[in-house]
């Protein structure tokens, strides 16, 4: 019997998913379990089927999203990685030499290894770097990462192997911003310049695998590119990748050996995993997934709306519902086990309070009305759904809920077209992704609060230079966000890969970004 690994004794110790520090820091880290899998040497060769759970928008890398459960197991394929982290948040170089600051992140250097090429045999060099990193910074582009990109004031190449970038202000941590983001992915200029359409017909990067054919809301298809550098990887010959949305379905499909791999994030399909002796590999993070309440207009623009929304919901209950209670509601911004934490809670359950709020706001005219923007996954929907029942029990609001595909979703993040949407902030150290989550004015502030006192704390503990320091600012952090209620967590941010007895060698990085070339089978 293979080794299991138990859900329930997942600790988190602290992280960076999306924004992680490289250097100094500490060991911030989180806890990354495996069960063990199919043991021995790599078995080269075979077909891994691996079931995601949409199909990505474009193949374009700004616009692919570098965390699970959508797309990243595709980026990494087609693009292979600069850097990776490992359970620690200790940084690994794969096509990048090293990533280094000698003045305390006010500017970094990047050394390529030397040989790298595209698929296509041109050269992967510091010209092709700059290049993907200025155009994910292009708000043209509509990068999913935009905040991230937009840390850096500009890039110069050195020489071939070699790019320097200078960034807007000093930002340590910023090696973890290039790991957790698309930055950490990099395509062929020449490719990217025929145009989104012809790229997703024929991307061309430098990861392991290769494009053979993609069948939208079907399966794409990935053979092992002969030029990847780092032989004898990929182990297997061919993957296909098939959005299942359903969450019963893709757990289903492993368990009946219909399926490889599944790349997910709902808990109750992690603790299934578990019990019927699958090879899982989990990776828990940090803050968590959130309802993004937009504060730019009406009900949510009154902090009044936000606090009697908070209050009103019940996230156990919404555990129960959406979860089957198998997930863990994050009361705090930072686990207990962080040297960040505080026990400042982001949410209480108070009937009262919030019923007391509603009718104060219809008392002046402004009764509570708003649409829920869900995504069509069987959580996402039930989440949307309960959240309408339990407020359907208080006078004075009334929410409706619109499922949206996923391929609408990067519009509604760029226009901030909605009343209430799910996004997430989860991190190993906090920055710099809790400041672009919530600093005002920061593209990836998807509530849109505005606080200077917010924006000013999440700074000082980005910059701070002792842990007193830091600790004190990020205590500020969670006091503000408590205060204000721009967005209501409600499950800590947990990804998995879940395979086959037979599946050896699933390993996550950042984010649950899971490394195809790692994977094997054993016949």
């Amino acid at each position: 019997m293979f080794s299991k690994t138990r859900l329930a004794a997942t600790a988190v110790l602290c992280g960076a998913a999306l924004a992680l520090g490289a250097c100094g820091g500490g060991s911030e880290a989180a806890d990354t379990s495996s069960s063990s899998g199919a043991t021995g040497a790599p078995v080269a060769g075979g077909e891994g089927r691996i079931l995601s759970l949409s199909d990505p928008s474009s193949l374009d890398p700004a616009v692919l999203g570098n965390a699970a459960p959508i797309a990243a197991v595709v980026g990494n394929a087609l693009y292979g990685t600069l850097l990776i982290d490992d359970a620690t948040g200790k940084i690994e170089y794969r096509m990048a030499e090293s990533f280094e600051s000698t003045d305390e992140g006010a500017t970094f250097t990047l050394k390529l290894r030397s040989g790298l090429v595209f698929s296509d045999g041109t050269p992967l060099d510091a010209e092709a770097v700059k290049f993907n990193w200025d155009r994910t910074k292009d708000p043209a582009v509509r990068s999913t990462y935009l905040a991230e990109a937009s840390l850096i004031a500009s890039t110069e190449v050195v020489d071939s192997v070699t790019l320097k970038a200078t960034m807007r202000e000093p930002v340590p941590s910023f090696a973890g911003a290039v790991v957790n983001s698309s930055l950490n992915w990099i395509a062929s200029p020449a490719a990217l310049k025929q145009g989104q359409a012809a790229f997703d017909e024929k991307p061309i990067g430098a990861g392991p695998f290769t494009l053979q054919s993609w069948t939208r809301q079907a399966d794409l298809r990935l053979a092992k590119n002969p030029k990847y550098w780092d032989a004898p990887k990929p182990y297997l010959d061919s993957l296909v990748v098939r959005p299942v949305s359903d969450a019963g379905q893709r757990i289903n499909t492993v368990t009946s050996s219909g399926a490889d791999v599944a790349i997910d994030s709902n808990p109750e399909n992690i603790d299934k995993g578990n019990s019927a002796d699958l090879s899982v590999n989990v990776e828990t993070l940090n803050g968590g997934f959130f309802m993004a309440l937009n504060t730019r207009r009406a009900p949510f623009d009154d902090v009044r709306a936000r606090q009697a929304f908070s209050a009103a919901i019940d996230l156990e209950a919404v555990n129960l519902a959406v979860y089957n209670g198998t997930t863990t509601v994050p009361e705090t911004l930072f686990t207990a086990e962080s040297p960040l934490f505080e026990n400042t809670p982001l949410h209480k359950t108070d009937r009262a309070k919030a019923q007391a709020l509603f009718d104060e706001l219809a008392a002046e005219g402004k009764p509570v009305t708003f649409t829920f923007s869900a995504f069509p996954s069987t959580e996402n929907k039930s989440l949307a759904e309960n959240i309408q029942a339990q407020l359907a029990t208080f006078k004075n609001v009334k929410v409706e809920v619109k499922v949206v595909d996923f391929a609408e979703i990067p519009a509604l993040r760029a226009t901030y077209n909605f009343d209430v949407l799910v996004s997430s902030s989860f991190f190993r150290a906090p920055d710099p992704r809790l400041t672009t989550a919530f600093s005002a004015g920061s593209a990836a502030n998807l509530s849109g609060i505005s606080d200077q006192q917010l924006t000013d704390a999440l700074s000082a503990g980005r910059t701070a230079a002792t842990d007193a320091d830091r600790k004190a600012a990020y205590a500020k952090v969670q006091q503000r966000l408590a205060e204000l209620t721009p967005v209501v967590y409600y499950t800590r941010a947990t990804f998995a890969a879940i395979g086959g007895a037979n599946v050896g060698g699933l390993r996550q990085y950042g984010s649950g970004s899971l490394l195809p070339e790692e994977i094997w089978i054993k016949k």
